[in-house]
């Protein structure tokens, strides 16, 4: 009967189905770059949202600010410029990491570090500040549908570029000569060389793909958005739940994936529940990309992995700390702020802090081999801990003075380490990667930016800690703590436990190391830090910031740690006075883009700058063609010169290919 309340929910059912087709499509769209990129290099790309984010910018750039017709700027960016940056990508960044053998860890620090570098180089030339008006090819005029129902233009663009998309890669990978060499390379990579496939050429052809399917969603999403630096790039990696729910692998699975999660987050609208429930249900709403990412990862188990194995590889594999010279830099530039007139100190107020929650993941990452994404959100929730006892929003609890707020924040954040360390105990590189990244998304979405945990909070220093210099002395004094505490950590039999377990983990456990136990020592150990370095960074500001503890901030961070050394306490001191420094005395974004161009060659760096300085301080092993007298040379002496001469000149072309 016509206009029943039934047919009335079946047609706002439909309508609001059809409104989901578009982002589910852009989801789709991204899991099928995805796979298509792991299929072919076998590497994830972390950086697929970064892109993404270039690619609109860039197209709004062109129509919007100068003035080109909509389809050839769009052609531009979409045939040009985007498949150029993948192509670019796996020359300069990943073929040297393919060509070393390098593992998964290091090749997720080389995505991180050009996540990192395109949301710099976007910072720099577009700012900040959010912008809208990005330019939809297909119009505003939605098309009619049987039923009085409508469909926007761009979600029939999205689904035939899905269809199309599919069906090519598909027919390419079962019927061509292409398909074969790819199926080959995917299959075992040495041995299709061995074959005489160029190997590279496949790579090549994955990262163009790849780059364009990311095009392709940052120009789908653009026109729904704000343009924002931080904010697209996060949205787009939160749709890498349906490349992990697909194993990486189906294309079918990916895009089911990426319709339902599309189509089901728009049916939650209709789901309003009174009373304290609706703010969880409309963040569930709001960030079902988020559950779906965390679910997928914690269901995939270890089965999700590189190309290369799940080694972790990052450690300068030399003196830990560096030496007394890093040593009487860190502290110069510690005690330089003293000196500094009030603005200039403010800004400094936050390099303790900061060093405090790189140190967790030197901690974590450094010295336990385990990858963590997520540091950012206990250092949040160290801040938003303390924020809450001081303003006396905890049931049953009065509100506290900052500084036995500070004490329980910390020690509240403590055992919440094990939110991570638990999945770690059968999860590595890849794998507990992504389930770290979708912690710290999921605390930042669902905690940090929600209004029920963040409104009417008080976050003040003590009087006796109220002038800057005075708190900057009161940083310096617990970062000093901070420091001596992780290095007897490190040289005591709990260290030489962490080291063992990061070099060799089944050899670890041959020689009777609890490493269970271990991984979850490390993970609340270092949620003890970093929420110790968010509580100072709150205290510092005043307030509590969400978006000073944002994932995309996370990434950073990780990414700093490991260009100044992974093992290297000192160095995580560098890191954070080179991050606040080179923002504080230039302009934001420099930082970024200068951690994000020295993680992007961590190939080039191993073991990072500590690793540099290791290694230039080591003493060179003697030459062994040169202990041979050239004068005595037996045949036998004389085919071991020609051995060593043939494999030295060999590594020396290696390293001259391009």
């Amino acid at each position: 009967m016509p206009g029943s309340p039934a047919l009335d929910s079946l047609g706002l059912t439909v309508d609001l189905a059809l409104a989901g087709l578009t982002v589910g499509s852009a989801a789709a769209l991204s899991g099928i770059g995805l796979v298509v990129c792991h299929r072919a290099t076998g590497v994830l790309n972390l950086a697929q949202g970064a892109q993404a984010m270039l690619v609109a910018y860039l197209l709004r750039d062109l129509v919007v600010v100068r003035h080109w017709p909509v389809w050839p700027a769009l052609a531009c960016c979409l045939l040009l410029v985007a498949p150029a940056l993948g192509v670019l990508l796996d020359s300069l960044v990943y073929r040297p990491l393919q060509r070393r053998g390098a593992g998964t860890a290091e090749t997720m620090v080389a995505g991180v570090g050009v996540f990192v570098l395109l949301i710099g180089v976007v910072v720099l030339v577009w700012g900040t500040a959010p912008v809208s008006g990005a330019p939809s090819p297909f119009g505003a005029t939605p098309i009619a549908l049987p039923g009085g129902h409508t469909l926007r233009p761009d979600a029939v663009a999205q689904l035939a570029a899905i269809l199309v998309l599919a069906l090519t890669v598909a027919a390419t990978t079962r019927f061509t000569r292409f398909g074969l060499r790819l199926r080959a390379v995917v299959d075992d990579r040495r041995l299709a060389r061995l074959a005489g496939v160029d190997s590279d050429r496949v790579s090549a052809a994955g990262w163009a793909f790849g780059s364009f399917t990311a095009g392709l969603v940052g120009v789908a999403l653009a026109p729904y958005l704000l343009l924002d630096p931080y904010g697209l790039p996060l949205l787009v990696m939160e749709t890498m739940a349906v490349a992990v729910a697909a194993r990486l692998r189906s294309i079918p699975v990916a895009v089911a994936t990426g319709l339902g999660l599309g189509i089901a987050q728009a049916e939650l609208t209709r789901v309003r529940p009174s009373g304290q429930l609706l703010p969880l249900v409309q963040a569930v709403q709001a960030n079902l990309f988020v559950v779906a990412l965390l679910a997928a990862a914690l269901l995939a188990g270890p089965r999700i992995t590189g190309g290369s194995g799940d080694r972790a590889p990052l450690t300068a594999r030399g003196p830990a700390g560096g030496g007394r010279t890093a040593g009487a830099v860190c502290l110069v530039l510690l005690l330089l702020p003293l000196g500094f007139r009030d603005n200039d100190l403010r800004s400094a107020l936050l390099v303790p802090a900061l060093a405090l929650v790189l140190l967790s993941i030197v901690l974590v990452t450094g010295y336990g081999g385990q990858i963590s994404l997520g540091q950012a959100g206990y250092a949040g929730l160290g801040a938003l801990g303390t924020a809450l006892l001081m303003s006396g929003r905890i049931p049953f609890v009065p509100a506290l003075p900052a500084v036995p707020a500070l004490l329980f924040a910390v020690l509240a954040t403590a055992p919440l380490g094990l939110l991570t360390g638990w999945p770690a105990i059968r999860r590595r590189g890849l794998a507990l990667a992504l389930v770290t990244f979708a912690v710290g998304t999921a605390m930042s979405r669902f905690v940090f930016q929600q209004p029920y945990a963040t409104t009417g909070l008080t976050l003040d220093r003590p009087a006796f800690l109220a002038g800057d210099r005075a708190f900057y002395l009161a940083e310096l004094l617990l970062l000093g703590l901070g420091l001596l505490v992780v290095r007897g950590l490190h040289r005591g039999r709990p260290g030489r436990a962490l080291t063992a377990m990061r070099d060799h983990e089944p050899g670890a456990v041959a020689a009777g190391v609890n490493v269970p136990g271990l991984k979850l020592f490390a993970f609340v150990a270092g949620a003890a830090l970093a929420g110790l370095g968010g509580a100072l960074m709150g205290l510092a500001g005043r307030a509590f910031d969400p978006a000073s503890f944002d994932p995309v901030r996370g990434l950073l961070w990780f990414a700093a740690v490991v260009v100044a050394g992974a093992d290297s306490a000192l160095g995580a001191v560098l890191a954070a006075a080179l991050l606040i420094g080179l923002d504080a005395g230039t302009v934001a974004g420099v930082s970024a883009v200068a951690v994000g161009l020295l993680a992007a060659t961590i190939g080039r760096l191993p073991g990072g700058l500590a690793g540099v300085a290791a290694r230039a301080a080591r003493p060179r092993p003697a030459d062994p063609a040169a202990a041979l007298p050239p004068g005595r040379l037996t045949p036998a002496g004389r085919r071991v010169r020609a051995l060593i001469a043939a494999r030295r000149a060999a590594a020396a072309a290696e390293e001259a290919r391009p």
